[in-house]
């Protein structure tokens, strides 16, 4: 009888409910021989570096622990790891990516492809509720009982037939570029590192910043958070905005400067959603909260079920591929460990 690969599961059972369908963690236990954490307390590095060795195979999730030298130099079977959440910086350090992981060949998946479905799904709504202003409609009748407000447009350039400016060709980038095409909308793109061949491929137009911004009726903002791209849109690329623009960031909050957008946004000439801030959660006290052109949200665009649950599904795929020899769709480039999210 051929021996199953043995996983060690990590993440807490709160974290299972949440990105497995029920029958999908069954296939996942009866796949492989998985030593899960049976509780709802993450282990620690050192519980991982005690659990690790015999393991083929090793899935992390949302708080899942560093995976320190230690947990590496006790791993002397390790060949996958598999990671049921977004960027595998949370738990790899570049060191153990370059002293453990890239020398012995170890595999990293992650699951980040599913994590861009929701946030891009978010981020065209965002697009579609600020340009037609649904919020300021619903208010002014809830709070005021005012229908059809003249102070509050009804009327203008929306998404359907608009000049749409994406900040970065990342898994998000890329989703909401595909939700575009019914829109019938022209694409900027602005990403150094995307060539002109995928540009094509992707039916965009790569832009530099300072075009994209003065051309785009929406800018949505996708850049990996890295200290090159932080406070990139600062007070000379906010003032390039058209006005009547919309501002839209689900990535990081620090991409934006947050003193420069309150003075570029207090006049209200564009219109600003943020899923993320900086600080996070705003302070208190922020001015940003009572700019009405302004609508800020506790970072939820990455929430919803089908995303989520494809997070469990595209993990288990990912371990039943590698398994099976063929290649792991999602597998993270580490050579690329600098400039990845």
């Amino acid at each position: 009888m051929v021996s199953r690969p043995r996983i060690l599961y990590a993440p807490t059972r709160v974290h299972t409910q949440r990105v497995f369908r029920e029958e999908t963690f069954k296939r996942l236990m009866e796949c492989f021989e998985v030593l899960a954490n049976p509780g709802e307390t993450a282990y620690s590095s050192t519980q991982l570096a005690e659990l690790v060795p015999g393991c083929d195979g090793l899935v992390t999730g949302w708080r899942t622990s560093s995976l320190t030298e230690e947990v590496f130099e006790a791993a002397d079977r390790l060949r996958i790891i598999a990671h049921s959440a977004g960027s595998v910086k949370a738990v790899l350090s570049p060191q153990v990516v370059g002293r453990f992981i890239l020398p012995r060949g170890i595999c990293v998946f992650s699951a980040r492809d599913a994590i861009a479905l929701n946030v891009a799904e978010a981020t065209i709504g965002y697009m579609i509720i600020a340009s037609r202003r649904f919020l300021d409609h619903a208010l002014a009748f809830r709070e005021r009982g005012v229908w059809r407000d003249p102070g509050i447009p009804s009327n203008g350039q929306f998404l359907s037939g608009s000049t749409v400016g994406v900040i970065a060709a990342s898994k998000v980038g890329r989703e909401v570029i595909r939700l575009l095409k019914p829109f019938d909308v022209r694409v900027l793109v602005y990403d150094p590192y995307l060539s002109g061949e995928e540009a094509e491929r992707l039916g965009v137009v790569k832009a530099e910043l300072d075009v994209l911004l003065s051309q785009s009726d929406f800018v949505t903002v996708h850049a990996p958070m890295l200290p090159e791209t932080r406070g990139m849109i600062g007070e000379a690329e906010l003032r390039r905005l058209k006005d009547g623009a919309v501002l839209v960031n689900t990535s990081r909050g620090p991409l934006i400067d947050h003193k420069a957008l309150l003075k570029e946004a207090s006049g209200g000439r564009f219109q600003v959603v943020l899923d993320v801030t900086d600080p996070e959660p705003p302070q208190a006290d922020s001015p940003l909260r009572q700019l009405a052109n302004v609508v800020v949200t506790p970072h939820v665009s990455g929430a919803g079920y089908y995303g989520y649950f494809r997070i469990g599904s595209s993990t288990l795929e990912a371990l039943e591929d590698f398994f099976s020899g063929r290649a792991v769709k999602g597998a993270v480039r580490l050579e690329e460990y600098a400039r990845i999210a």
